[in-house]
């Protein structure tokens, strides 16, 4: 049975050791985190967890030590993009195998696929798999926009239930709905509370790797009690953290901000490099701003309020 997924989802960074490789130790320790912290979803192997920069064995690493920690504690949803539609189908084979409840899918990113193709591409992974799929819109990577009326097109496929809207255009949330109805759940990507209040119903959120209780609970002020007022407010208390991690060093700033907080993640993989003196020294500045730490007990010893 597919499960509803709903609420904020944390696009996971993936840790590694010193030595380079994918930390199994610290992945669990993450996810646990994640979870206690009341985050609504997981989605590792996305591009903040540096997908293009992991092997296949990796690949396959990452999302059965994430699967199997989560444990159903929360939905799990497995980034499964590449820019050959075959290779989509065999991750995605793979994902489910492993017990994954969906995934989230970017469209080609080099071959710049007409809006055809775009649909072929999505029924064909769709026809392989009997998981839920979540379309990911983000043109400044993919190089297409799927734009309303064309997701109003995929969304006539079976299990192309969900999409993660990456623009910073929020009426394409209200476009969207007013198009598919209730075939397309909307996801924002770069924008959250915004695209809750035009009825989006979660958020794939990078954020949520550094404070994932906040993020779960901009998302639960609106859509859960329509406390827009309070929301916006915690919104814009935490938007610092938000748009720190929300530029082209999302990576990186994402590693910085829990490496401060206490938990080594390890540096990114290249091309991807670690912070610039003032911009680590920038992330350092925002962990005792809000007094962020990585738990040592039960209990963390953040400031939420």
């Amino acid at each position: 049975m597919m499960k509803m997924f709903r609420g904020t989802y944390t696009v996971m960074i993936t840790p590694f050791t010193p030595a380079g490789d994918v930390d199994v130790a610290a992945l669990r320790a993450f996810v646990d985190w994640q979870i206690a912290e009341g985050i609504h979803g997981l989605i590792p192997l996305g591009s903040t967890g540096e997908f293009l920069s992991l092997d296949d064995d990796e690949k396959a690493l990452v999302a059965e030590v994430v699967i199997t920690q989560a444990a159903g504690r929360v939905p799990v949803l497995i980034g499964t993009g590449a820019e050959d539609t075959r290779e989509v189908v065999r991750l995605s084979r793979r994902a489910e195998k492993l017990g994954a409840d969906g995934v989230m899918i970017i469209p080609p990113f080099y071959s710049t696929p007409t809006n055809d193709e775009l649909v072929h591409h999505y029924k064909t992974v769709a026809d392989a798999i009997s998981l839920p799929i979540m379309v990911y819109n983000n043109p400044a990577t993919a190089n297409v926009d799927l734009k309303p009326p064309l997701v109003a097109r995929i969304a006539e496929i079976d299990n192309c239930l969900y999409i993660k809207e990456s623009t910073l255009e929020v009426t394409r949330v209200r476009d969207i709905i007013r198009l598919c109805g209730d075939r397309m759940t909307v996801f924002g990507g770069i924008l959250g509370f915004e695209s809750f209040v035009e009825g989006a119903q979660g958020w794939v959120a990078v954020a949520s790797n550094v404070v994932p209780s906040e993020m779960a609970r901009i998302f639960s002020l609106v859509a859960d009690h329509g406390a827009i007022k309070e929301a916006r407010e915690f919104y814009l208390k935490f938007l610092p953290v938000i748009e720190f991690v929300g530029g082209q060093a999302y990576v990186a700033g994402s590693k910085a901000l829990l490496g401060h907080m206490g938990f080594a993640v390890g540096n990114p993989r290249p091309p991807r490099l670690p912070l610039p003196a003032a911009q680590d020294a920038a992330a350092l500045a925002l962990v005792r701003q809000f007094g962020l730490a990585w738990p040592t007990a039960k209990t963390s010893s953040r400031v939420s309020a």
